[in-house]
């Protein structure tokens, strides 16, 4: 059985990576917050635009995501940034208090000047840096990993390549125990079927099927036919044609185990084994809630060398042609091009695959992480009262 060397929280978790990070529970403190990272070489802001003026059923969202991305396996510490009686840090603070996490809340605007604020993060901010570099590594296995799947920026060769290489992948991680979790639920239409059918039981099938349909539903509501046309101009651009044709490709990345779970966004799964979360199909807002529901390493398979990453996970780049390896071979970590040049299987690669996400497991370095990409987003379900 594979294992690797992580991080043991006090919640039980395990993580590949030992982040210390500064948060905004609120938008307009997003400036703010990099300004109180950057007082300290090597912490890392987590930035968004929600937390307020939001209906109901987004501000569970925004609050279900922050909470999950500061406790999450991969973060040593987390310091959150609240503005005056901030209910958002407040609940946050108090669930990671309650499970042993290292967190601290500083409220703008509440009786402190800003130099008070600054020099209050820095402080706190230092001292959690310097104990994360006494935090050992201990010896875990592959069963506690659990894995995102994702693709952006498609091109012809996506279902051909790098989707089932990963869903090669994903078969091989969870015939050894472990979790992968495929999301874009847009990028399922059109082959819900095929999903639904590959579900462990009936009532998993019908849940997924219904996220499928409650998503092209809203989108109808725009007054959009998602199923009439591909949906991107850079999925067409790479030769696709239809959505149909974009969606059989994306959920090869599942393989072929059954699907045991169907999940909301940003939430942790229960199962074992391969797993769906409902999120939207544009990658920044996708992998921020596959991280926050607890994967340690997302795949991303990408035909046109998306930069895209994450604050605190290691986002490993699949990409799909030999040409976009050349091209941007520093953005790319394994190359799924050599199956068309005849050099290597779709079993190959997924097992080309899994050496590097053991590798990353340990310690080694993303083209992401080495970029310093650090995206993030949280999907917006209504309106901005």
């Amino acid at each position: 059985m594979k294992s690797f060397k992580g991080y043991r929280r006090s919640d039980g978790s395990i993580g590949v990576r030992n982040h210390v990070i500064v948060m905004n529970t609120v938008g307009e403190l997003s400036g703010f917050t990099k300004k109180i990272a950057s007082l300290v070489p090597g912490v890392i802001p987590v930035v968004h635009q929600g937390g307020q003026a939001q209906f109901p059923e987004d501000y569970e969202q925004t609050l279900r995501t922050l909470k999950g991305t500061a406790g999450h396996p991969n973060v040593s510490a987390a310091l959150l940034i609240g503005m005056g009686d901030d209910e958002i840090a407040i609940e946050i603070t108090e669930a990671l208090k309650e499970k042993g996490r290292v967190v601290h809340t500083i409220n703008f605007n509440d009786g402190k000047s800003i130099p008070e604020v600054l020099n209050e993060g820095k402080h706190w901010l230092g001292q959690a840096l310097e104990k994360s570099k006494t935090e050992k590594t201990e010896l875990a296995d592959v069963t506690e990993l659990v894995i995102g799947l994702e693709c952006g920026g498609s091109d012809a060769w996506s279902g051909i390549t790098a989707n089932p290489s990963i869903g090669a992948f994903s078969d091989l991680i969870v015939g050894d125990g472990g979790t992968s979790i495929l999301a874009e639920t847009t990028e399922a239409i059109g082959a819900e079927h095929i999903l639904a059918n590959q579900a462990v039981n009936k009532e998993v099938g019908d849940r997924f099927l219904n996220i499928v349909r409650k998503y092209e539903q809203r989108i109808r509501e725009t007054g959009e036919d998602i199923r009439s046309a591909n949906p991107t101009p850079g999925n067409m651009a790479g030769g696709l044609t239809t959505l149909e044709e974009k969606s059989l490709g994306c959920i090869k990345k599942g393989g072929s185990t059954p699907l045991m779970e169907v999940i909301d966004y940003a939430s942790a799964p229960t199962e074992k084994g391969f797993v769906f979360m409902d999120t939207p199909g544009y990658d920044v807002e996708s992998v921020a809630g596959l991280v926050a529901g607890g994967a340690q390493i997302v795949l991303f398979s990408t035909g046109k060398g998306s930069p895209t990453g994450s604050p605190i996970a290691p986002v490993i780049k699949i990409g799909t042609n030999p040409k976009v390896y050349e091209i941007m071979s520093e953005h790319i970590d394994v190359n799924a091009g050599k199956i068309i040049e005849g050099n290597s299987t779709i079993q190959d690669i997924g097992e080309e695959i899994y050496e590097k996400v053991m590798d990353v497991a340990n310690g080694t370095k993303t083209a992401a992480e080495s970029h310093s990409h650090q995206e993030f987003a949280i999907w917006r379900l209504a309106e901005t009262i």
